[in-house]
């Protein structure tokens, strides 16, 4: 089974840059995006109908913002996107897939270098996700959690790691959640296989950082202890375009 994850900044503008062609030319099991800036019905046609997939999405109430979305080719048990937090849910950033052999989360997560109430946000809501992470993780669900975290985890993942210790994205409270979730049964899928520095996910558009590579790697694949011997291969798709990100990706045998 292969399931993919990108956040697309912006569903329109991705569709525009061949986003159609890449979903159906890596005929994965399930495809994860997140910051798709639109409500369903503004989805474009031809990915919001796509032979062989179901599409679930939830999307802020804020026009243009946020949004996560799934394409999946077996139909899940159930389908959650509350985390039971008004300010939360209002932001369309969770949707939560319960299929027979796993639960799938894909998530994303707050940036908090608005402000220090985004901050906070951004900090209550790894908070919120970690708890409910744990709790189904105790009723020995197989978990897989996917999308944009907008944290940038250990020194090797950035680089520019000095200069940006005071940055949000790479403070050590934030650095500290993930940490957290390592520490509560969870394996960061990417580092199973890659132990090695200069891979990233996201680059800054305004100074064209994608050329030099000065990226950092903040889009993940989580899964719980008990799926990591399952876990085949893990990837990072760096060389497609259409976003700031990358793609990141898993390949796992059940």
């Amino acid at each position: 089974m292969k399931i993919l994850s990108w956040n697309v900044n912006g569903i329109r503008a991705a569709h525009k840059k061949g986003f159609a062609d890449w979903l159906t030319s890596e005929n994965a099991d399930i495809v994860c995006v997140q910051e798709t800036k639109a409500y369903l019905e503004q989805f474009p046609q031809d990915i919001r109908y796509i032979k062989g997939y179901d599409l679930y999405a939830s999307s802020a109430e804020k026009k243009g913002y946020s949004g996560v979305a799934i394409w999946a080719k077996d139909k899940p048990k159930a389908l959650n996107t509350s985390l039971s937090c008004k300010r939360f849910d209002e932001e369309g950033r969770v949707i939560h897939l319960e299929f027979k052999e796993f639960d799938l989360f894909n998530i994303y997560f707050p940036n908090g270098g608005a402000s220090n109430e985004r901050l906070r946000f951004k900090l209550d809501f790894y908070d919120t996700v970690l708890r409910i992470l744990i709790k189904l993780k105790n009723k020995k669900k197989h978990m897989i959690v996917c999308g944009d975290v907008n944290t940038a985890h250990k020194e090797i993942d950035l680089a520019r790691p000095a200069e940006n210790q005071d940055s949000s994205g790479f403070l050590l409270i934030e650095r500290e959640w993930i940490d957290n979730l390592l520490s509560n049964g969870f394996v960061d899928t990417f580092r199973i296989f890659n132990q090695k520095g200069e891979n990233y996910s996201w680059w800054d558009y305004k100074t064209s950082a994608r050329d030099r590579n000065v990226g950092w790697r903040i889009d993940y694949f989580f899964v719980n202890e008990s799926l990591k011997k399952k876990v085949k291969k893990a990837f990072i798709q760096k060389d497609v375009l259409g976003s700031d990100h990358c793609p990141v990706g898993i390949e796992i045998k059940f």
